[in-house]
């Protein structure tokens, strides 16, 4: 916990070492980090526990793999278009700031 506070201390010194548009910038480029980071831990603990369940239920029922993959494969994908999104706004925030 302390090297997660010392980190989020260091990256605000950065922050506010510039004014005006530098200090937009610098936390833009945190906000930006710290959100795909969110976005991707939250995508990836989706598509965990999305694969598990797929893999329980066609254990259970073998008969049923197929369509459990083609379902498993669309929840895949839906997951991975809310960090596709998260991405697309991160690069906005990164390169076309509407801050400045």
């Amino acid at each position: 916990m302390k090297k997660i506070f010392v980190l989020f201390m260091a990256l605000g010194a950065a922050a506010f070492a510039g004014e005006g548009e530098t200090m937009i910038q610098a936390y833009s480029v945190i906000a930006a980090g710290v959100g795909l980071g969110l976005a991707a831990l939250g995508g990836a603990i989706g598509m965990g526990h999305t694969a598990a369940a797929t893999i329980a239920g066609t254990a259970r029922n073998p008969g049923l793999g197929g369509k459990l993959m083609t379902t498993m494969f669309i929840a895949l994908a839906m997951i991975e278009a809310q960090v596709i999104y998260t991405l697309v706004i991160a690069l906005i925030a990164l390169y076309a700031n509407p801050f400045l």
